[in-house]
C-alpha cells in the first residue's frame, strides 16, 4: 500500500542518479550536483552545490517534523548528524535569519582521488576493505570507515561494468535496496586451524541450528543469499558472544582474536556495528521479528505434547525491565524497588522445568489479566486441540473475570486466592501431602470458590504449613490437589529463571536505543491525577500524625495552639484536593497530557530477535545442563561447567567425513572426565553447524 502511494519523477530513473531514504516514502534524489527531495511521493525542493541556503532551510523545516529520523535525514542530506545538530542550534538561538548559506571551510580531504586510486589498485589485487586498511590505512592516515566507503563504492563499479545496466531507482524504500557490506565480511567454508579461541562455543551454535532457530530465521525473509549467509554470521556471532558471557551484541567485539575468521567461518570477524546493521536491516519493514520468534515459541511448546492425558505445564509472569535513559517512557510497578519505574514490562512464559518458551513486551505495564487469555490461545496454536493446558500465575491474575474467561475456553489454571478469606481451624485440614523436597502441607479441600455474578465457581484448596500459614489455591484442573500443590509450589523455577536468564544471558539490556513516539490518542493515566492522589496521601499522613500529637499533649500546653493550626491547615488541604477531583480524570488522552511529545517507547522489533536468541541459548543450556549433571560429582554446578566449555579454545579439524572440536578444557579432573562423557553423547546426535552445505557432523572432544 506504501509503494503504490510513492510517486517518483520519470528522470529519477536516469544512468548516474543516487537516491538517499530518509524514510518509507521520503528521499533526496541526487543527479550530478543537482539534488531533488521528495516528501511523501511529492517534490519538495531543489537545490544544487552552490545552493546551501535554499538546502538548509529544507533540511531546517523537514528537522522539525519528528516523525523523520535525524541522522538519516542529515545521510540524506550528505552531512553528518553533528552538523544538522548544529544547524538547528544556529536557528533556534538566533531565528531563521541565521541559516548558514556559504559552504563551510576546512582542510583539505584526505580521501582524494590519488588517495582513492591508490586504494583501488589494492582492492584490484584482490584485497578487502580490512586488509587494505591494515596495509595502508595508518599510512594514508584513513579511518577504516573511509576504506569501507571506496570499496563499496569500487564494487557497485565493478558489479555496474559487469552487468552493463543502468542503475534502477528502488521502488519500495530503503528496505528493497541492496547496499554494499560496508566491511566487506564474506562467508567461507569451514576450515581448521590450532587453538581456535572459544572454538567450545560452536557447541552452543550447532545446538540451537539443531531446534531449527536458523531455518526460521531464513524462512519467508525475501532476500539474497548474500544476505542470508550475512545473516547466519550475524546470528553466530551474537551467539558466540552471549556463550562467553557477554549478554549483549556489544560483546562481539571480544570474538576478534586472530582465529574468529576460523571460529565464524569468514573472511575477518565482523564488529558489533555490522552485527547490528545485518539485524536491523533483517528486521526493518519486514515482520520477521515476530515470525522468527512465533516459529521458535512454537518448537518450544512442541515439546511440551504429551500422549498421555496430563496437562502441559507453564509459568506465566510479568517481568520490570528498567530504564535509566533521557527518553520518557510510561512507569510501571517493579516490585524490587517498591515502586513505580520508567521502563518496560515483559510477560513470560516458561515450561515446568524453568526453560523459557516466549515473551511478550507491554510498554503500557498491562495487568496479567489482559494477557493469560492471549498466552493461553497462542500456547493452544502450538498445540493440538487435545492436549490439555495448565497455566500456573500468582495472586495479579486471580481476579474472577479472567479465571471464568480461561475456564469457559477450557484451559486449566492454577492460582493463589487473594484475601481476606475465611481461616479454618486445624481440625478441618485432615489430608496431609508431602512433596518432593520434603515440604509438608495439611490440605482441606471441601468447598468451592464462587467468582459471583453468575460466573460459576471453581476449585478451594485451602493449604496448612508447618509454622501454622493458611494458604488458599483457587483452580480448574482435574488433576489431584497434591499435583496442583507441587505446581504452584514449583513456580519458583520461573523467579530463578528471570535471575539467571539477566545475569547469565542479558536478558534485561535494551539492545536498541532507538524510540517511537505514542499515538497522541492514546489513554494514559494522568500525571496531574496522580500527583493529586499522592499530595492527599501525604496530606492525610501528616493529619494523622498531628491528632496524635494533639490526643498526647496536656491541657494548657503552649503548643497546642500551634499543632492546632497545622491540622486546620492539613484538613482544608485535603478537602481542597478532594475539591479538584471530579474536574482531574485519572486517565486522558496523550495528546491532552503536560508530556504530549515525549512520551516514547522503544521499538520492540529488533530486542525480540536477541531475546529469542537468548531463550534459544537458554534452552540449549538447560537441555546440556541435564545430560552433564549426570556425571559431575556437583550436579549443581552443571551451567558453571558448560560455561566453561563456551569459553575453551581448542584445534578445529576439517575433512570429508566430520568436523573434529579438541577442546582445551580446564577445571577439576571431575568436570573434565563429565565433558568427556558429555561429548560421547552429544556426538551421537550427529549436530551440524547451520550454513554448512556438506552437513558435516561435529565431533567433540577434549584434548589429553
Amino acid at each position: 500500500m506504501i509503494q503504490n502511494a510513492l510517486i517518483m519523477p520519470e528522470h529519477g530513473h536516469d544512468i548516474g542518479s543516487e537516491t538517499r531514504w530518509f524514510s518509507i516514502n521520503s528521499c533526496a534524489v541526487y543527479h550530478g550536483e543537482t539534488c531533488e527531495v521528495f516528501v511523501g511521493g511529492h517534490l519538495a525542493g531543489t537545490f544544487g552545490p552552490k545552493d546551501v541556503l535554499a538546502r538548509n532551510i529544507l533540511l531546517v523545516g523537514l528537522a522539525k517534523d519528528r516523525s523523520f529520523k535525524k541522522g538519516a535525514l542529515a545521510r540524506a542530506f550528505k552531512m553528518s548528524h553533528e552538523r544538522l545538530r548544529q544547524i538547528q542550534l544556529t536557528v533556534a538561538q538566533e531565528g531563521l535569519s541565521a541559516i548558514p548559506a556559504k559552504p563551510r571551510g576546512g582542510r583539505a580531504r584526505k580521501l582524494n582521488d590519488d588517495v582513492v586510486v591508490q586504494l583501488e589498485r589494492l582492492f584490484d589485487r584482490g584485497l578487502n576493505a580490512h586488509q587494505a586498511f591494515v596495509k595502508e590505512g595508518k599510512k594514508l592516515d584513513l579511518s577504516y570507515r573511509s576504506i569501507c566507503r571506496v570499496h563499496s563504492a569500487w564494487k557497485e563499479r565493478r558489479a555496474e561494468a559487469a552487468t552493463e545496466s543502468p542503475i534502477a531507482l528502488p521502488s519500495g524504500g530503503p528496505g528493497n535496496e541492496e547496499p554494499s557490506d560496508d566491511e566487506g565480511v564474506a562467508a567461507t567454508p569451514a576450515r581448521g586451524g590450532k587453538m581456535v579461541q572459544h572454538a567450545g562455543g560452536l557447541l552452543l551454535v550447532a545446538m540451537i541450528a539443531s531446534f531449527g532457530l536458523y531455518e526460521a530465521a531464513m524462512r519467508g525473509w525475501e532476500a539474497s543469499d548474500r544476505w542470508k549467509d550475512r545473516l547466519r554470521m550475524a546470528i553466530d556471532a551474537i551467539i558466540l558472544a552471549l556463550g562467553i558471557g557477554q549478554r549483549c551484541v556489544e560483546g562481539v567485539r571480544r570474538l576478534e582474536a586472530p582465529t574468529a575468521p576460523i571460529l565464524l567461518r569468514a573472511n575477518h570477524a565482523p564488529s558489533e556495528s555490522w552485527v547490528r546493521r545485518i539485524i536491523k536491516r533483517y528486521v526493518d519493514g519486514s515482520g520477521m521479528a515476530n515470525k522468527l520468534h512465533l516459529r521458535m515459541t512454537g518448537v518450544y511448546v512442541d515439546s511440551a505434547r504429551s500422549k498421555e492425558d496430563i496437562p502441559a505445564v507453564f509459568y506465566v509472569d510479568n517481568h520490570m525491565r528498567p530504564y535509566t535513559g533521557k527518553f520518557t517512557l510510561r512507569k510501571g510497578w517493579r516490585m524490587q524497588d517498591k515502586r513505580a519505574v520508567p521502563g518496560v514490562t515483559d510477560y513470560y512464559v516458561h515450561d515446568e522445568d524453568g526453560r523459557p518458551v516466549f515473551r511478550v513486551d507491554a510498554p503500557s505495564h498491562d495487568s496479567l489479566t489482559d494477557w493469560l487469555s492471549p498466552v493461553a490461545e497462542t500456547l493452544r496454536g502450538g498445540l493440538e486441540d487435545r492436549q490439555r493446558i495448565l497455566l500456573a500465575f500468582d495472586r495479579a491474575g486471580a481476579f474472577p473475570e479472567s479465571m471464568a474467561q480461561l475456564r469457559d475456553t477450557d484451559v486449566e489454571f492454577v492460582t493463589y486466592e487473594r484475601k481476606p478469606y475465611q481461616q479454618l481451624s486445624r481440625s478441618a485440614f485432615t489430608e496431609r501431602v508431602k512433596l518432593k523436597d520434603g515440604e509438608v502441607f495439611l490440605v482441606h479441600e471441601k468447598q468451592l470458590a464462587n467468582l459471583g455474578k453468575r460466573r460459576g465457581r471453581v476449585r478451594r484448596i485451602a493449604l496448612l504449613t508447618e509454622d501454622g500459614r493458611q494458604i488458599n489455591l483457587l483452580a480448574v484442573s482435574k488433576e489431584p490437589a497434591w499435583r496442583l500443590i507441587e505446581i504452584i509450589t514449583g513456580r519458583w523455577v520461573q523467579e530463578n529463571g528471570f535471575k539467571h536468564g539477566n545475569e547469565r544471558w542479558g536478558i534485561n539490556q535494551l539492545d536498541r536505543r532507538q524510540v517511537v513516539d505514542y499515538d497522541p490518542d492514546t489513554i494514559i493515566p494522568n500525571p496531574a491525577r496522580r500527583r493529586l492522589e499522592f499530595s492527599f496521601k501525604l496530606a492525610d499522613a501528616r493529619e494523622g500524625k498531628l491528632r496524635n500529637k494533639l490526643a498526647a499533649l496536656k491541657a494548657g500546653s503552649p503548643n497546642r495552639a500551634e499543632i492546632k493550626a497545622d491540622l486546620e491547615q492539613c484538613v482544608a488541604l485535603k478537602a481542597e484536593i478532594k475539591a479538584q477531583r471530579p474536574s482531574t480524570p485519572t486517565h486522558i488522552p496523550l495528546k491532552d497530557s503536560e508530556i504530549a511529545g515525549e512520551l516514547t517507547y522503544h521499538d520492540p522489533h529488533y530486542k525480540t530477535v536477541i531475546d529469542t536468541i537468548r531463550i534459544a541459548c537458554a534452552n540449549a543450556e538447560s537441555e546440556l545442563a541435564l545430560n552433564l549433571a549426570d556425571h559431575l560429582r556437583r550436579p549443581l554446578e552443571a551451567k558453571k561447567v558448560l560455561a566453561n566449555i563456551f569459553e575453551s579454545p581448542g584445534d578445529i579439524r576439517v575433512n570429508e567425513k566430520s568436523i573434529t572440536i579438541a577442546l582445551q578444557l580446564t577445571g577439576r579432573k571431575d568436570e573434565r572426565d563429565a565433558a568427556d562423557h558429555l561429548f560421547r553423547e552429544i556426538n551421537d546426535w550427529n549436530l551440524t553447524l547451520p550454513g554448512d552445505s556438506k552437513n558435516l557432523p561435529l565431533r567433540f572432544k577434549s584434548q589429553v
